[in-house]
């Protein structure tokens, strides 16, 4: 058996977070975006995300996901299929609701977005890869102007959010 194949247990406790691992890289972006993301930033867009990658081994990673209510997710798009799971809450994807046990499939290159629910999502995803980038397809000041609104009228809810409860 190679050292890359052996038994292994992975400790959500000690799993660090997206950017600490080093296994997301962020794609040049344009400056409208630039500006975008430090007015999102500014009103505190990093509150309402909590992302860990609980595996990353040769040919697979686990990252486990919590958009808090309300998060505007961006237009992205990832160079690596992902597999998505919900442990809990829901989502919006265009006229689909999709909550506890349901799943989608984004194929790399595949531009895509979400809206979390009322109680935020909780979610897993799975990848063949541990290296994959993202690329912020979003245009338009607009969308940024909205987004910085949404995140400053939910940062302080964010700060002391729970995650969704679990469904049985």
């Amino acid at each position: 058996m190679s050292d890359d194949k052996k038994f292994q247990i992975f400790r959500a406790a000690d799993a660090p977070g997206l950017m600490e691992a080093e296994c997301m890289s962020i794609a040049p972006s344009t400056p409208e975006q630039q500006e975008g993301m430090k007015k999102l930033m500014e009103a505190g867009y990093h509150h309402g995300d909590e992302v860990k990658v609980l595996v990353d081994i040769p040919g697979f990673s686990l990252t486990h996901v919590w958009f808090k209510a309300d998060y505007p997710l961006l237009l992205h798009s990832h160079n690596a299929d992902c597999l998505y799971y919900i442990i809990a809450g829901s989502l919006q994807m265009g006229s689909e609701t999709l909550g506890p046990r349901d799943s989608f499939f984004v194929p790399a290159d595949a531009a895509y977005t979400y809206r979390p629910g009322p109680e935020g999502v909780e979610l897993l995803e799975f990848r063949q890869q541990g290296k994959f980038d993202f690329r912020n397809l979003t245009k338009g000041a607009a969308f940024f102007e909205k987004a910085a609104a949404t995140v400053a009228a939910n940062v302080e809810g964010w700060r002391t959010a729970k995650p969704p409860a679990l469904n049985a």
